[in-house]
């Protein structure tokens, strides 16, 4: 018996898939994106934790992932903010400021394969992109989930915290909220993208997220 058990545990260690947490650092990896000419935010890159002071302004920080961390599936990371937009409505276009939208990009892996190096506007364009945009704001409850108002059928907003200031501690399976949020399986994680968005109420946002890690 002792020696069918050890075959067997023998067999799942080799048979079964390692499953390794990669910590996702903030350096100059990160590219930002802006929205408008007058209007961007101001990040601070650190290694593990990347700084947001949004004044009035609206910009997006955006990572393009290695190959070998788009089969991941989950997430985990603490955001802190120490000064909040007020809710508003994230269901319309306009008017909608929020203190993070932290954005996971999926794709078919063959397109991924087609679309390495390409800008992150075409990302978003691709046939098969699909967009889960875990938020910090408005009133709408945790766990929430709907349309974007920007690519509505594309993306869909998932709300983890409401409007205010905290220090909170996440943790996502994406693979989940994609079959909540999409239906089927999510293809390959190929970039993220975080955004404060301060600029349509004319307030301030200070914020930072830390200790990003995926699995």
């Amino acid at each position: 018996m002792k020696k069918l058990l050890s075959l067997a545990l023998a067999a799942s260690l080799i048979t079964a898939p390692a499953v390794m947490a990669e910590q996702i650092s903030f350096n100059n990896s990160w590219k930002e994106q802006k929205f408008s000419l007058f209007s961007k935010n101001k990040y601070s890159f650190g290694g593990g934790t990347l700084g947001i002071q949004s004044d009035a302004s609206v910009s997006m920080t955006y990572l393009r992932l290695p190959e070998n961390a788009w089969s991941s599936t989950k997430a985990a990371w603490r955001w802190r903010v120490d000064q909040s937009v007020p809710a508003t409505d994230l269901h319309k276009k306009g008017g909608d400021d929020r203190n993070f939208s932290f954005y996971m990009i999926f794709m078919s892996k063959d397109e991924a394969l087609q679309f390495k190096g390409k800008s992150l506007r075409r990302l978003f364009k691709a046939k098969t992109a699909r967009i889960l945009v875990y938020t910090w704001g408005g009133a709408h409850g945790r766990g929430k989930v709907f349309d974007s108002p920007y690519s509505s059928g594309v993306g869909k907003t998932v709300i983890l915290r409401d409007a205010g200031t905290g220090n909170h501690r996440e943790s996502v399976d994406f693979v989940s909220d994609y079959k909540r949020a999409f239906g089927g399986t999510p293809g390959a994680v190929v970039g993220f993208a975080i955004t404060a968005d301060s600029d349509d109420t004319d307030t301030a946002i200070r914020a930072q997220m830390s200790n990003l890690v995926l699995n």
